[in-house]
């Protein structure tokens, strides 16, 4: 027997060697039957001991009155009785010396406050027994090499699944049924599977860290609602990925009302949709919008053959299946490099309407002779290496002699190219699916499912070739503060951070405005300093290209008046009088301790264009200067800031500095310092600057 090197106690629940069924029921379909009759179908060789003070015997299992009464140890209780009986069993479990429960019982956290408080000393006795807790309100777990299937998932009514090397975790049983159903129906087999439930001790985090440390399991599923931990899930999908295991994930509750829902159904928070989708993409996982893209993408890993890069070959016998593809492709991030006019002129020589150079458009020609079909992907694929291709064959599937003609040279083919991955667009029976698939292809009958997929493991193949690399935190004292400072002050912190800001000076009175502004020069910019208002232009505080005396003494009784009146109980310092920074383009660099995965860094366009364009970047923090410069060119509007229309081109690195040092900065602060922005940092041909921040202290 094989075993997991990952420590944390979850061995018992994947492993047990010994299962109390406590609630057993001699009814096989009923939940307390289905776990006993599941191990009795498979043979398992793993004891089973029914307790049921009512019978005898269950299932023909001989039957116990408690836990405690069964003779030998037990590794593992299956908890299936009512909620008003759940905390008796539980007792009765940490008694018999259990390492793990499987509690099927719901009416818990999920339902209300009686709920919860019932969860709470269920686990306060559990944690004192030193066992583990799957639940409550959970479908169970199973391991299919050693046929331990303590669940009562209906999927398991199609009969006892195969032996497979996909792990799959879902926090819903439902959803974790259905995906098991739409696994097995494509033809992939499953190595673990677990559904949390409500999560009150044993988390989807732990099952997916185990699975990836696991030698059975090579391909990793994840369905989430909602995250507790964000910490331990960033470290098992990292741990994923150090064990080139690919992460296919399906992350629900991407509005605020499926949020909503999400909560109420598992009791977990949803967090920020975009800082959920940051964690999964740094961590190298593929996020889906679909149960069906989710596992389509499985059945792309699963074969084990990943393309080695992002180039794609599409022969196919329609032109609109051309089209429809190409646009797959480029949505997708995938590369259609063409093959040599060389190679078409022998393509054309056997099929002279063929077109293109990638996609090839073999037409209808092949219909007579299948034969040709395959001559023409053999001719694209020599041209050129390829990292996969995606083969429309249309209807060829179905007819028994065209199977019958392309059985062989798919054959060679596959041989002659291990490398690439390659898939058959095709309609098809079973019998010829199967065929297929055991010479080594996969088969979509979608062509753009088919090339999203492709897309989908090239890049989970290109995550597996990039090394992980984490910055490292600067040990920097953190802020002590009791409440958030005001611009001056938070400029002058940051300051010390390493960030740079336009000069600039506070006045109490006009009188020393203008001596701020003669000092540094015209044109100046005069600012209302009040701890009380972040958005300053919103309540006309805010002056622009003042150029005299006579302007800076209006512009400071204006700014004054206006703050005051907006905000009345605000507390107004005076002014902050800087020098009119001109040209560049307005970004916004800020950082901020999301409550799930701790300190997140954003970059983005600045001043006006943050609100209407939302066109913002998250990473988790600190970055490296690599990072922070692939945040800069991931916004949209990057081109505005690499000299669109024959603008100077920003200093990419000055911004990327700033965004690392904020980075570090957010990152060494404590849960107190919420959030920092500097909006704008105005980006130069050369160099950069802010010319407003705010720190944030939580009330």
């Amino acid at each position: 027997m094989n075993a997991a090197a990952n420590p944390g106690g979850l061995d018992a629940l994947f492993r047990p060697r010994s299962i109390a069924v406590i609630g057993a029921s001699d009814d096989p379909r009923k939940i307390g039957g289905r776990p006993i009759r599941y191990m009795l179908e498979a043979q398992s060789q793993v004891k089973v001991y029914p307790v049921n003070p009512t019978r005898p015997e269950v299932q023909g299992l001989a039957a116990y009155p408690t836990a405690t009464a069964i003779p030998e140890p037990v590794d593992q209780a299956i908890i299936a009785v009512p909620a008003k009986h759940a905390e008796a069993a539980v007792a009765d479990a940490c008694a018999a010396g259990v390492r793990s429960i499987v509690m099927f019982s719901a009416g818990f956290a999920e339902a209300g406050e009686e709920g919860a408080a019932a969860q709470a000393r269920m686990m306060k006795m559990i944690r004192d027994a030193g066992a583990r807790l799957l639940g409550p309100n959970a479908m169970g777990s199973f391991n299919t090499a050693e046929r331990v299937f303590s669940t009562f998932s209906t999927a398991m009514d199609r009969g006892t699944p195969e032996v497979g090397r996909i792990g799959m975790v879902s926090q819903s049983g439902a959803v974790g049924s259905y995906l098991q159903n739409l696994v097995i129906s494509r033809g992939m087999a499953i190595s673990k599977f677990v559904a949390t439930g409500n999560e009150a001790d044993v988390q989807a985090s732990e099952c997916l860290e185990w699975m990836a440390l696991d030698p059975d399991t090579d391909v990793l599923m994840l369905y989430m609602e909602g995250c507790r931990n964000g910490p331990a899930l960033i470290k098992a999908l990292r741990t994923a990925r150090q064990m080139r295991k690919p992460v296919i994930v399906f992350k629900a509750g991407r509005t605020e009302a499926g949020q909503s829902v999400a909560a109420s159904h598992t009791g977990a928070l949803a967090g920020s949709v975009q800082v959920f989708d940051t964690v999964l993409r740094e961590a190298g996982a593929w996020s889906c919008q679909t149960l069906t893209e989710m596992v389509d993408v499985a059945y792309a890993c699963a074969q084990g053959r990943l393309p080695p890069d992002k180039t794609l070959a599409i022969v196919t016998v329609s032109g609109g299946v051309g089209v429809m593809s190409t646009d797959a492709a480029m949505e997708a991030g995938l590369e259609l490099p063409p093959i040599s006019e060389a190679t078409l002129a022998d393509i054309q020589k056997e099929l002279p309407l063929a077109v293109g150079l990638n996609p090839v458009d073999t037409t209808a020609q092949t219909v007579g002779d299948r034969a040709m079909l395959t001559r023409a992907v053999e001719r694209v694929l020599r041209d050129r290496p390829f990292g996969s291709a995606m083969l429309f064959f249309a209807n060829a599937g179905r007819n028994a002699r065209d199977m019958e003609i392309l059985s062989e040279p798919l054959r060679t083919l596959r041989a002659e190219f291990p490398q690439a991955q390659l898939a058959l667009c095709v309609q098809t029976t079973p019998e010829y699916r199967k065929l297929l698939e055991d010479l080594g292809y996969l088969i979509f009958e979608d062509p753009v499912f088919c090339v999203k997929a492709l897309a989908a493991a090239a890049e989970l193949s290109a995550v597996r070739r990039r090394p992980l690399v984490l910055p490292e935190l600067k040990e920097t004292a953190p802020l002590r503060l009791e409440r958030s400072p005001d611009e001056a002050q938070s400029k002058e912190i940051l300051a010390t951070a390493g960030l740079r800001f336009a000069k600039e000076s506070v006045a109490a009175t006009a009188d020393e405005a203008v001596a701020a502004a003669e000092g540094m020069g015209y044109p100046v910019v005069i600012k209302v300093l009040s701890p009380e208002i972040g958005h300053k232009s919103e309540v006309g505080g805010v002056a622009l290209n003042l150029t005299n005396e006579s302007a800076v003494r209006e512009a400071f009784g204006r700014v004054i008046e206006n703050a005051g009146r907006a905000v009345p109980e605000a507390e107004i310092r005076g002014v902050t009088v800087a020098q009119m920074v001109t040209g560049g383009v307005q970004t916004i660099i800020g950082g901020h301790r999301d409550p799930m995965f701790g300190p997140i860094v954003m970059f983005g366009l600045g001043g006006i264009y943050t609100e209407v364009l939302k066109d913002t970047v998250l990473r988790t923090a600190p970055v490296t200067h690599e990072t922070a410069l692939e945040m800069i060119r991931s916004v949209r509007a990057f081109a505005i800031l690499d000299g669109a229309r024959g603008q100077e081109r920003a200093d990419l690195d000055a911004i990327a500095d700033a965004i690392v040092r904020v980075s570090q900065f957010i990152a060494i602060q404590g849960p107190e310092v919420e959030s920092v922005e500097i909006n704008p940092f105005i980006s130069l041909p050369k160099g950069g600057c802010g010319v407003d921040a705010l720190i944030h202290i939580r009330d």
